[in-house]
Parts: C-alpha cells; structure tokens; sequence
C-alpha cells in the first residue's frame, strides 16, 4: 500500500490498481556547469560528486550542458560518473562521454565567412573552433589576441587543440562551428544586435574574469535543442534543469521544471520554476538529494535520499 497526500487528510491507494508505466515517468536532469555545478575555482565538491554518483548509479538519468568543450569538460568534473551524453559548446555537439562520439553536430553554413569578414574589418579576431581533416582545434592569431584572450588561452596551456595561425585565411579553415570574441564592450555589442536574430548569439561577462564575451553559434545550436534531442533520445517523459547565465535562458523556456541557482542573473531568476542554494553551497546536489519527483498521470511521488537510503515523503493525488 501506497499513500497520497489530500489538503486535510490521508487516504490509502493500492499500487495494484495503478499500472506501473503510468506510476513513474522518466524525467532527465540537466544542469550547467559554470556557476552552477561548479564552485568559483572551477571545481565540483566532494558532496555533489558523492550525491550525484549515488542517485545516478540508482537510476537518475542526469547530464550537463555548456559552453565548456568535452576535453575541459571533463577535467573540471573529474569523479563524476556521468554516463549519459553530453551537451557542450552551448548545444553546437552532443558526444557520448565514454566513447567521445559525436551524436549531434552543429555546424556553420558558407555564409559565416562574410560575418568573419566583418569582425575582421573592425579589427575583432576572435577564437574559432573547428574541426580540420576529422581533428578538433581552436584557432587564433596570436599577434591580435586581447588580453581578455590571453588570459582565457593561458588556461588552455598544453590543450592538443591549440592551434596559432598567422593569416585570416588560415583562421577560416576547416568545418566551423563556434566562434568566441573576447574584447571591449563598446566593440561587441553592436555585433550582438547584428547578428543575434541570424545565429545563437551569446553577450555576456565571464563570470571568472568579468571579460566581456560574444560567442557566435550556428543557429540550431542551443542547450535547448540538444536537451529536447537528449531526452528524445533518452525516452524521457520529462526535462528538469539547472542553471545560472544567460546562455541557459533557452534551456529554461523549453524544460518542464527550472530552477535558478542563487547566484544567477536577474533574468533567468525571473523565469524559474524556483530559486535554489548557489553554487557554492551545492545547490543542485542538495536539491536532487531531497526533491527526486516521479510525475504520473496520477500522481507526483516524492522521495528523498537520506543516509543513503530511499525514503518515501509524499505521493500526492493529481485532481
């Protein structure tokens, strides 16, 4: 026997009377990495590692999406055990995290090189990530490379997708699929403006080195996207996710449930589903651990995991 919980009263509900596929709905979990996931030194804690692992080697189904790529991606979540595949530079790829396949690609159309021209001819040389003869590199001229861009790049040392050219030419080569401008405010806006209704077009601040960024992406590149895609693929009745920037804004339009880590801009703040810990407090471990929901038709039965073990709180009668 089962409970479900009315405004005044309990009332029993046998499971027998109750088909299985109608009690619990497959619901996938995404979350960002940057400034939600991850701490403000660019680590995961040993609770959210630990929190995570469990509820994922009991069924979980949760990913990650971002603007990171698969190789950083995995450095900075070193210990989780995320099996599913991955969403990074922004929804441009989804790749399975244990074979490193790509599933889903983004790439730009001929029509790119003429915005390159135009960043070119207001002396904007951004990084350009491709992939050249089946290899990924990211690439830029050295010579016209920001502080910004150093700073960024510097963190990049030793990164086998490194790749310094000399001429625009060589800069343009390959299959494009993310453009990265980091410069003065005052110069990236108005591209911003140009641009934003032909591509997915991010503006934002770094939120490690308060650089101003413009990242230009195909399209149908989004976190939106690749998680509607994802939880296609997954068969996955439900999408709940996580997240703190601008560029989770589409995820956030398009999910089930959304919630906002404290430390979030305004903006996504203002369109959660709800307002969690922040990232330094393990937000999004913590709310997994205590509101694990499985939505039915009928009912919404939650459990919360504690001492490492299950605990059923409520199951609730949808009227």
């Amino acid at each position: 026997m089962i409970y479900h919980q009315f405004p005044c009263q309990l009332k029993k509900v046998s499971l027998s009377t109750v088909k299985r596929k109608d009690l619990f709905m497959k619901t996938l979990y995404v979350s960002d990495l940057d400034g939600t996931l991850l701490r403000k030194n660019e680590t995961i804690s040993s609770y959210t590692i630990k929190t995570i692992n469990t509820l994922t080697s009991s069924g979980l189904l949760f990913s990650y999406a971002t603007a990171r790529s698969l190789n950083t991606s995995k450095k900075v979540t070193e210990g989780l055990n995320t099996h599913f595949p991955l969403i990074i530079y922004n929804g441009a790829f989804v790749k399975d995290n244990v074979t490193e396949e790509i599933l889903i690609a983004n790439y730009f159309e001929d029509d790119i090189y003429e915005v390159l021209k135009d960043l070119f001819a207001h002396e904007i040389y951004p990084i350009i990530y491709s992939y050249q003869n089946d290899i990924e590199k990211f690439s830029y001229i050295l010579a016209k490379a920001t502080s910004g861009m150093l700073a960024f790049l510097n963190s990049r040392k030793g990164d086998k997708r490194t790749n310094i050219v000399t001429t625009e030419s060589e800069l343009m080569y390959g299959n494009l699929f993310y453009i990265t401008c980091i410069d003065k405010p005052e110069k990236l806006e108005p591209f911003y403006h140009k641009y934003k209704n032909k591509y997915h077009v991010v503006y934002q601040k770094d939120i490690y080195t308060g650089e101003q960024w413009l990242e230009i992406m195909p399209q149908k590149a989004s976190k939106a996207q690749a998680a509607l895609q994802l939880k296609q693929k997954l068969e996955c009745d439900r999408l709940v996710v996580f997240g703190d920037g601008k560029n989770d804004i589409d995820m956030f339009e398009i999910a089930d449930e959304a919630y906002a880590v404290e430390n979030a801009v305004k903006e996504l703040k203002d369109m959660a589903t709800g307002i969690i810990e922040s990232n330094e407090n393990d937000g999004v471990a913590k709310y997994l651990q205590k509101n694990i929901y499985f939505q039915t038709n009928c009912f919404m039965i939650s459990y919360s995991l504690t001492c490492g073990k299950w605990r059923l709180l409520t199951v609730k009668y949808k009227l």
